[in-house]
């Protein structure tokens, strides 16, 4: 339970969670510390398995920010899919090094490329955040 405010009395709203799948640990730890400096609740995952325990224990995940390849049999593509039938209230939003903008453009996502600026991850996650449901 979120207490209420002791200057409004108004019910503060909850940071929006964000879940990092990322396999590199010095990206996935630069990337959680910044957006959680940018008032971001930030989960992370290093592959598709993890990410998908955390989506089904965490119904606040609101975006997905995924590597398109990771390790084990299933990549940031086939977590998309996941998302989109299991998770539909959660946005995804893809960054990769070798996979570029136009292998994706078919799955109508958002992509940024590596290397990024985070400032880049959180203006596309404050856009996504701000889309319709």
């Amino acid at each position: 339970m979120v207490p209420n405010s002791p200057t409004t009395g108004e019910t503060p709203r909850p940071d929006p969670v964000v879940l990092v799948v990322e396999d590199d640990v010095l990206i996935r730890v630069a990337t959680a510390q910044y957006l959680r400096g940018s008032g971001f609740e930030v989960l992370e995952a290093v592959s598709v398995d993890e990410a998908v325990r955390i989506l089904q224990a965490n119904k606040a995940v609101r975006v997905v920010f995924t590597d398109v390849r990771l390790p084990g049999t299933r990549s940031g593509i086939d977590l998309l899919d996941i998302v989109r039938r299991d998770f539909p209230h959660a946005r995804v939003l893809f960054t990769s090094g070798f996979v570029g903008a136009d292998e994706l453009a078919d799955k109508g996502v958002t992509f940024i490329r590596k290397p990024y600026f985070l400032f880049e991850v959180e203006r596309h996650i404050k856009a996504l955040l701000a889309e319709p449901s």
